[in-house]
């Protein structure tokens, strides 16, 4: 059986899509070697290297509210903090390392100091979800030793080279902004996230370009920020993983 990686991309609420695949790999019986996530991809992947079932993580996702993760800290660097997303994946899997995981996971932030990206496969998996997830110009960085780090998806929205990295032999990847309609923002928050992932589009493309399966469900008649969609959201992701993930399987043999 080929080692099959699985990439996790970002797109803040439209990340519920990814419980809808993950609901689909169960029910077709797929196992995956490897997983990595970006940003709200780096959230699932990891509740889901870490053992949580679909059903778990739905219903993890109906519970969170975006302002629910972070609490007002006027820095310099940010309005939010989103320590409080931390604790809620401590609270969820415990104090745990990421080499601890069931299934090997890699974590995908930027180093905003250097413009570099950083890949977690090890080390405390709260700091590395909440460091993947720091959209700039909203939540203050998170201080590693000194660097600073924000989302990754500045780097790699759809985080496939670490799986590549590793030794996948087969990559499906699940990219949520290939079909994103962008709507006229109503705050900041959906001012920067539209002005993030309007930049990455084109970039996303090429990095995915060599996968065996992109997955896209079509979320545009969703926006990024309101979590009373979530349930669709996630019907949209499984509609969309279900046959594309039945063809895959065939092809595979």
């Amino acid at each position: 059986m080929k080692k099959t990686g699985l990439a996790f991309g970002g797109g803040a609420v439209l990340g519920a899509a990814h419980v809808g695949v993950i609901r689909a790999l169960s029910e077709l019986h797929i196992s995956v070697s490897m997983v990595s996530g970006t940003s709200i991809g780096a959230f699932i992947a990891a509740l889901y290297a870490f053992g949580k079932n679909w059903q778990e993580i739905r219903d993890i996702a109906f519970d969170l509210d975006w302002l629910d993760l972070s609490g007002l800290v006027l820095s310099e660097y940010g309005l939010l903090s989103n320590k409080k997303f931390g604790g809620i994946v401590t609270e969820l899997l415990g104090h745990k390392n990421i080499e601890d995981a069931l299934i090997p996971l890699s974590i995908v932030a930027t180093d905003i100091g250097t413009g570099k990206k950083v890949v977690f496969s090890e080390g405390d998996v709260a700091l590395a979800v909440m460091a993947s997830s720091c959209i700039p110009g909203i939540f203050r960085p998170v201080d590693y030793f000194g660097a600073l780090l924000v989302d990754g998806v500045l780097m790699e929205n759809v985080p496939v080279s670490p799986l590549i990295e590793s030794g996948a032999e087969s990559i499906i990847c699940v990219d949520l902004l290939a079909h994103h309609a962008y709507k006229k923002p109503e705050n900041i928050i959906g001012l920067l996230l539209n002005a993030f992932y309007s930049t990455i589009t084109n970039t996303t493309a090429i990095q995915i370009a060599s996968v065996d399966l992109c997955i896209s469900p079509d979320l545009s008649q969703f926006n990024l920020i309101d979590f009373n969609q979530v349930p669709d959201i996630l019907d949209a992701g499984y509609d969309a993983a279900l046959p594309a993930l039945t063809s895959w399987l065939e092809r595979e043999g």
